[in-house]
């Protein structure tokens, strides 16, 4: 819910989402394209910059949605950097901390961080129904938006669901004590799994009452400066490429 008021509430809300989708694809090449860690440390930054300052979105909210992303990339990047080996003589087992597992480390955790910084630009900016409308103009496969806009749907269900229930048991001082606050969880978990899977339940049958008969169509919104937009998006990522190439 956090990154869909982010998409709606930034400045680039009425900008074309060719346009923003053109800026993450040429950020993500730019990070692949650098030659060194500093380099792509300072396309990750630039690309920030441009998310915080020029769409406006909070810091905090910006580094909470990125918070779960960064603690998978540490745990990762533990993994490249100790080798697991054995004492010839004693045969224990050991871990080694080497220089190119730290330079491994390096190089690819810039890179994640700048492919990480160009997918929040363009999510934290571009609600999912204008992408979803992106999609379709790109062909991309019905069968696959489909399940994108279903799955879209019932996180507002599951949502929805979670927070009536919760305000239900508060009511009723369900949360008052540890242990009523455990049987409380116990019960909301419960609860969830009922209501979202007779929702849907529903939805099935609603889809099977119209013979699944076509996709599902949505009104797009349109973008009186699509063209402009989509222009200052490739000069933008194309400088964006050629720093990231020269200062390598």
């Amino acid at each position: 819910m956090l990154i869909e008021q982010c998409a709606y509430a930034n400045r680039w809300r009425r900008v074309s989402p060719a346009a923003k989708a053109l800026f993450a694809l040429c950020g993500l090449v730019a990070s692949f394209a650098a030659g060194t860690p500093l380099v792509a440390l300072a396309v990750v930054c630039l690309l920030t910059a441009v998310t915080w300052i020029g769409a406006g979105v909070p810091v905090g909210r910006y580094l909470r949605v990125a918070a779960p992303a960064f603690f998978f990339l540490a745990t990762s990047c533990l993994s490249l950097a100790f080798s697991l080996g054995s004492d010839a003589q004693s045969g224990a087992l050991s871990l080694h901390l080497t220089p190119t597992g730290l330079q491994n480390v390096a190089d690819v955790s810039a890179r994640s961080l700048g492919a990480l910084a160009s997918l929040l630009f363009l999510v934290l900016t571009t609600p999912l129904i204008d992408l979803i409308a992106l999609l379709r103009r790109l062909k991309t496969p019905e069968v696959l938006l489909e399940i994108m806009v279903l799955c879209y749907r019932m996180l507002f269900v599951f949502s929805e669901a979670m927070h009536d229930t919760v305000r239900a048991q508060s009511a009723r001082l369900g949360y008052a004590t540890p242990r009523l606050s455990l049987r409380s969880l116990g019960g909301l978990a419960a609860n969830l799994t009922v209501q979202v899977w007779q929702r849907a339940h529903d939805l099935h049958i609603a889809a099977q009452a119209r013979n699944s008969d076509g996709p599902l169509r949505f009104l797009e919104p349109t973008f009186a400066n699509a063209g402009l937009d989509s222009a200052l998006a490739a000069a933008s990522g194309g400088l964006l490429i050629a720093l990231a190439v020269v200062l390598s």
